[in-house]
């Protein structure tokens, strides 16, 4: 049975990636989660302050949203320098045989992108731009927020050979024209849908900011698998679905709505990265039951293209769901 796929040019031995997060920061971690099965990784994230931060010898400028802001990004530069991060590309690359893909956190395209540069240097397989867009500006439009995607891209581009995938919002009232003029740019080779937010929460004793949680949960599949199955027909980059995979059918959900990989993160927090092999099995004991050899079988058999009822993909009232219900 093949598992095998193209992502970004580079071939995965299958398509479950394990997303940027703590459980790709060591080559100790990442040769584990190989020898678990991973297709390949994307190591946790540097972020546009933290690199600016450090090229400033520690004058990083003040201008941040929050009073604490400026202490912690003190701290998290302390600790995890870019000197360490092209480090770990570096002895990833030496350690293991599996795809390694660099991750950039950022919301500009300014001095910061000469370290893309360092990271195709230090021998990244590709680098995964996560630009995290959420318009809450009142002063700003539509087209000046998504202007941010395609002015940081193009710089990226002008800067390094490597493969670039885009990690995006679902942020966008023309998200499909949206990403399909990204897709005409040629600036990207692959788009990952979506980047997974940080979601606030009250605290109503303390009247404190707090988060609601950290991890996906199996129904956060559903927004990506939407627009998996909407786009995936519609562009002509490779597209990594992520948020809310947890198990093999999740996989499956994916890959047959159009993805060529998916990302995984919570689920191994929660289950420990031998998970994979689980979820490996899984896909293999799904394939070899429908009697597919290969991804290339059933991948996109329920994109929006060539799914049945391809509408259920639009619909956005509940007038079936919640019919019975008073």
């Amino acid at each position: 049975m093949n598992l095998s796929v193209k992502y970004l040019g580079l071939t995965l031995k299958n398509p479950i990636i394990v997303g940027s997060s703590g459980l790709t920061n060591s080559v100790e971690k990442i040769k584990e989660l190989e020898k678990n099965g991973a297709g390949a990784v994307v190591i946790k994230s540097l972020f546009e302050e933290q690199i600016m931060f450090e090229a400033n010898n520690a004058n990083a400028n003040n201008n941040y949203d929050y009073p604490e802001a400026l202490d912690y990004i003190k701290a998290y530069a302390k600790t995890n320098t870019i000197a360490d991060y092209l480090t770990l590309i570096k002895n990833a690359k030496k350690e293991a045989s599996i795809p390694i893909i660099a991750s950039i956190n950022c919301i500009t395209n300014g001095e910061w992108i000469s370290i893309a540069k360092k990271i195709e240097e230090a021998g990244a397989d590709a680098i995964e731009l996560n630009i995290s867009l959420l318009p809450a500006d009142i002063t700003k439009t539509s087209e000046q927020n998504e202007k941010r995607y395609f002015d940081i891209i193009e710089a990226v581009r002008k800067t390094v050979k490597i493969p670039i995938a885009l990690k995006m919002s679902h942020y966008s009232a023309g998200l499909t024209n949206l990403i399909q003029k990204i897709s005409w740019t040629k600036n990207v080779d692959g788009l990952v849908l979506f980047n997974r937010y940080y979601n606030p929460d009250i605290d109503i004793n303390t009247l404190k900011i707090t988060s609601s949680g950290v991890f996906s949960t199996t129904e956060d599949i559903s927004q990506s698998l939407r627009w998996v199955a909407i786009l995936s027909d519609k562009i002509n980059v490779d597209i990594a679905a992520s948020t809310g995979v947890h198990d093999a059918d999740g996989v499956i959900k994916q890959l047959l709505a159009g993805a060529t990989t998916v990302q995984v993160v919570s689920t191994l927090y929660k289950n420990g990265g031998s998970h994979l092999t689980t979820i490996i099995k899984g896909l293999e004991t799904w394939m070899t039951k429908n009697n597919y050899k290969s991804i290339a079988d059933f991948k996109g058999k329920v994109s929006y293209k060539s799914a049945e009822n391809a509408v259920a993909f639009d619909r956005v009232q509940f007038m079936k769901y919640f019919g019975g219900v008073e």
